[in-house]
């Protein structure tokens, strides 16, 4: 079985190594704070952070990857607009929007997508996120309850596929309403973006066993990550579709396994004890997925060990640059086993990560990949 490896690019900026905040790689900083320089924005050749994800996206396309996830935060571009401009810096490399369906019309995403499809020879992504809730969620001027945000979601997508078929067609929902809709040609005779789709919630996988290709998650506990992707397509099963499972993990990947945790203890010893105390505290608004990962750590944290929470796997991440929590530690090999274990409980595909991500790119496509029994 042919398993598909995508990377992220960083579009809020990144340290350049797990161990500094600083030199940093951009404009944007994700995490509390501001770097003291401007990272690439200061140059006088008048090469940007624009361009240092272009040289990102090129080294994974080269390494073997087949495309990169393109994040959105508030804290970041936007990422319909860089895959634009990734589009004309690759060939093959494949851009995975992110994004949340309640701020977009669904009838004018359509004519985005299919006129980046047509662009690109069909190398567009989606990434369909519906929001965690809580503080994050209202700086979109989004109030509106988990459960809706996900119906909403899920109307979206319904409008979105009828009209990429040319129409005519006509939608009465909640949220969404149209009437006699439908892309023109050569629009809808493009191919539909695969659909990566991320949730954790009941509410989540319902809308997920409609329309996604991909189910997306965190790492979690490999058992209780078996247990969710089980559910998912139990759920599509039950309508007559098929779906995938895809997981979204950083990683260390070194040639020992003693030097890949080096880079974590290094990591580790130089964060601000405050915030390793902050760690179980943070605010996850209503994102049960979020809720999931921190569940698995231990409340007591005096040492980078004390987060070991299965062979290999870290939950300190997010301490390090931010996001998720739980990644893969290990030599090539060690690294190259888990991702296989993943495929033997179901991932179909990966989302790689690894501060900092361009050199990262090249370690990890080079080493690891070729590794992992699955990679194509």
């Amino acid at each position: 079985m042919a398993i598909d490896f995508h990377w992220r690019l960083p579009t809020h900026g990144e340290p350049s190594t797990h161990r500094n905040r600083e030199p940093y790689r951009g404009d944007w900083f994700f995490g509390n704070g501001q770097p003291g320089s401007h990272g690439l924005s200061g140059r006088d050749d008048g090469f940007s952070y624009i361009d240092y994800l272009g040289e990102i996206a090129r080294a994974a396309e080269i390494s073997g990857f087949q495309g990169g996830l393109i994040p959105s935060f508030p804290s970041t571009d936007e990422p319909w607009a860089v895959s634009a401009f990734l589009a004309r810096q690759t060939r093959t490399f494949r851009f995975m929007i992110a994004f949340q369906p309640g701020f977009l019309n669904p009838v004018t995403a359509a004519r985005q997508a299919a006129t980046l499809q047509r662009a690109t020879n069909g190398r567009a992504l989606f990434n369909v996120i519906t929001g965690g809730g809580g503080p994050s969620q209202l700086w979109w001027g989004d109030s509106a309850p988990h459960d809706d945000r996900y119906t909403r979601t899920t109307e979206f997508l319904d409008v979105l596929r009828g009209v990429w078929q040319g129409g005519p067609f006509s939608y009465d929902g909640k949220f969404y309403q149209v009437s006699d809709a439908g892309l023109a040609e050569p629009l809808s005779q493009q191919d539909f973006p695969e659909i990566y789709f991320s949730g954790s919630s009941d509410a989540a996988l319902t809308s997920a066993s409609k329309h996604a290709d991909y189910y997306l998650s965190w790492l979690e506990p490999f058992a209780q990550l078996r247990e969710k992707f089980d559910r998912v397509k139990q759920r599509t099963d039950i309508l007559g579709r098929k779906i995938k499972c895809a997981v979204r993990v950083d990683v260390i990947a070194r040639a020992t396994e003693e030097e890949a945790w080096a880079e974590v203890r290094k990591g580790f010893e130089r964060l601000d004890p405050a915030a390793i105390a902050r760690l179980n505290e943070r605010r996850t608004g209503d994102s049960v997925g979020a809720s999931r990962q921190g569940a698995n750590r231990p409340q007591t944290i005096n040492s980078y060990k004390d987060l070991i929470i299965e062979p290999n796997v870290w939950s300190g991440f997010s301490l390090l640059r931010g996001g998720q929590t739980n990644g893969i530690v290990g030599s090539y090999e060690q690294v190259a086993e888990r991702l296989d274990d993943l495929v033997q409980l179901g991932a179909d595909a990966f989302i790689l990560a690894s501060t900092p991500h361009l050199e990262e790119a090249y370690r990890v496509g080079e080493e690891v990949l070729p590794l992992v029994r699955g990679h194509r």
